[in-house]
């Protein structure tokens, strides 16, 4: 990494006990002027805190290479996570995914990263923070980035993060307030019920709205939440391609109503997953 010229563009070292040594020489590696990594995954690794500091000062010193960074399944911790957020608000920082998914955040670290993408929205474009309780007031939070004229977010997953309807009332108003870029939408293991479908149905049939991959498997749904889905892809029926339902009590009826959606010669649903284990 501190090589000139450096070729190394992509570093794993997922699942590993990294001791704090090891951290400090991979920070000195990506701070030097000649690294030029663009993907750095830590995933199911240990953190500290201290790990942290020197981990996001290096990458502060040296961002504009860094594009993916996937810290999923470490210990983060909202402290840390400030910490990291630093590195994302940098003018410099040119990051497109960003993986922080069960890394027992809350709503407390979503204001950070809110606070950070709002200063700095325009390259993100894959955000995972699945598996962390962020509520819905965390979520709320984020919408704020979400609205951005400048956000370019084009996957978005957060699924199992204790969200309900009020979420979804959230999403919705943020997504029609700015559409046109999410592709993939992951919802799945949050209680959503009928009337939060109901909510994000409004975004749905927005003319603008060119979502193509919906995930609400295991969301206690029933079949009312059928028709609402089948009603608003009717109206807007040219994108979505993938639409994953298992996991809810959908009934016969309901399942009937999105396969005679996905038959229209108007609709490009591709995949759809309705049964209950499938």
């Amino acid at each position: 990494m501190k090589s000139n010229p450096s070729h190394l563009r992509e570093l794993e070292l997922s699942f590993l006990q990294v001791v704090r040594s090891g951290v400090k020489h991979l920070s000195a590696g990506l701070e030097s002027p000649q690294c030029k990594l663009e993907t750095l995954r830590l995933s199911k690794g240990s953190l500290t805190e201290f790990d942290c500091i020197h981990l996001a000062s290096a990458l502060k010193s040296n961002p504009s290479h860094l594009k993916q960074l996937d810290l999923s399944e470490i210990s983060l911790g909202d402290s840390c996570a400030k910490l990291l957020c630093e590195l994302v608000e940098s003018q410099h920082c040119r990051l497109k995914t960003l993986g922080l998914r069960c890394c027992y955040l809350s709503e407390i670290s979503c204001a950070s990263l809110a606070s950070a993408l709002n200063t700095n929205p325009s390259h993100l474009s894959e955000l995972d923070l699945s598996q962390n309780k962020l509520h819905d007031s965390g979520l709320k939070l984020l919408c704020g980035f979400l609205e951005r004229p400048y956000c370019r977010l084009k996957t978005l997953r957060l699924w199992d993060c204790y969200l309900s309807a009020v979420s979804c009332s959230s999403l919705a108003s943020a997504l029609k307030s700015n559409p046109s870029h999410l592709k993939e939408l992951e919802l799945r293991k949050n209680e959503l019920k009928d009337s939060g479908v109901k909510l994000l149905c409004g975004f749905l049939e927005s003319p603008r709205c060119k979502l193509e991959t919906l995930g609400l498997s295991s969301c206690s749904l029933s079949e009312i939440s059928c028709a609402y889905l089948a009603s608003a892809l009717k109206s807007n029926p040219s994108h979505l391609r993938e639409l994953d339902l298992r996991g809810n009590m959908l009934q016969d009826l309901g399942v009937k109503l999105l396969s005679d959606l996905k038959k229209s010669l108007h609709s490009k649903l591709e995949t759809l997953r309705c049964k209950f284990t499938d």
